[in-house]
């Protein structure tokens, strides 16, 4: 009788390990030669770039690998040894099936696993996306050169249809997916494109699930809209300190007027110096309005001097900060800059009512904030 249980009972577990097989990729290659090495990749929660974890050879045109189960959902790679590109793919634990196009790696088909099938209705819209707008482009040339105003007004109607059409297809997909590392893709690509308002955003983010905001890239997500909320249209500007060219320290709570811009620039941005003649007539044309402007420059390290220099050669008669640190100025990591120039709009109570406006844009928002529009 023991020996009729422990037979039964391996062959449960037999048949379990058949079943289950866990995260495993196998494709079919047959362009590739025999021989030619397949890496897998996977985004490095600590460097957020692509370390190779795994490799195998094709043989027959085919190649598989049988791979540890991932924790959680990642975004991976497969490269092609002699190969330009990689095909994009998520880690789950699958059996993932892959049929390789060696002269065109995007194109390749990806079957097998829930988050796969959704990558791939996403990386097919954004390719019907950029195939329609790149087409309507050269149309839109062609009748801005043949002087067709009512073509180009025309096209230029259609683009926004497009645009607009996408934002709600990665808002639908993020809304129907709470539980797919897909959309906590989406929600980065809504971030770097400025798709919805941050706070739109953050509450789409804030209905994933558990599990999806505790990946990597949910991590950092996360913390990047906590910071990019805060300095939100309609959120309070965040306070700062920081030393002036003649070495004292000055807070932007000190300098606040009706209307306060808080302008991000340094003396090597071309655009900066550019801008700023458009800054000088506006403050000029509103100073006694109750107009105040703080400059933060992100001058490098040690040249100080041109710092100085900037401001006298462009003539900025406002308030000037700097902590000479580049892009690792605290007050620019605290209100989030990547680029500049950069321009925050505060009204009287210091809350930010507009952002990253220039020239004609910015002096009519100053206007109407000043009753003077």
């Amino acid at each position: 009788m023991r020996k009729i249980i422990m037979m039964l009972a391996v062959a449960a577990a037999f048949t379990s390990c058949q079943e289950d097989k866990g995260y495993t990729i196998s494709g079919e290659a047959s362009k590739m030669e025999d021989g030619k090495m397949v890496y897998v990749s996977e985004i490095d929660e600590k460097t957020n770039r692509p370390n190779r974890v795994d490799s195998t050879a094709i043989k027959d045109g085919h190649f598989e690998l049988d791979l540890q189960d991932p924790e959680t959902s990642n975004l991976s790679f497969l490269e092609f040894e002699g190969t330009q590109g990689n095909v994009i793919f998520i880690s789950e634990n699958e059996e993932i099936k892959f049929k390789i196009y060696k002269d065109s790696l995007r194109a390749s088909e990806i079957t097998g696993g829930k988050e796969n099938k959704i990558l791939q209705e996403y990386l097919g819209h954004l390719k019907q996306v950029n195939e329609k707008v790149m087409k309507g482009r050269t149309a839109m040339r062609t009748a801005f050169q043949q002087k067709d105003s009512t073509k180009l007004t025309s096209l230029q109607e259609t683009e926004k249809e497009i645009i607009d059409n996408d934002k709600v297809f990665k808002k639908k997909i993020v809304q129907e997916n709470p539980d797919s590392f897909v959309s906590i893709m989406v929600i980065s690509d809504m971030l770097r494109m400025k798709s919805y308002p941050v706070n739109e955003i953050k509450e789409m983010y804030d209905g994933l699930s558990e599990e999806v905001k505790n990946t990597a890239i949910g991590k950092q997500i996360g913390e990047n809209l906590e910071k990019e909320n805060k300095v939100a249209v309609g959120s309070k500007a965040p306070n700062f300190t920081a030393p002036t060219p003649e070495g004292d320290e000055l807070a932007l709570k000190d300098v606040m007027g009706k209307v306060t811009v808080i302008d991000f620039w340094a003396a090597w941005c071309k655009p900066c110096r550019v801008e700023n003649p458009n800054l000088v007539k506006t403050y000029n044309k509103y100073k006694d309005d109750g107009l105040s402007i703080i400059g933060v420059s992100l001058d490098r390290p040690g040249q100080k001097d041109r710092w100085i220099k900037a401001i006298k050669d462009d003539g900025l008669p406002w308030h000037q900060v700097s902590n000479l640190e580049f892009w690792q100025d605290p007050v620019a990591q605290l209100y989030g800059i990547k680029a500049i120039p950069a321009a925050f709009v505060l009204d009287e109570e210091g809350t930010i009512v507009a952002r990253d406006l220039r020239g004609a844009d910015l002096d009519k928002k100053i206007g109407e904030l000043l009753n003077k529009g």
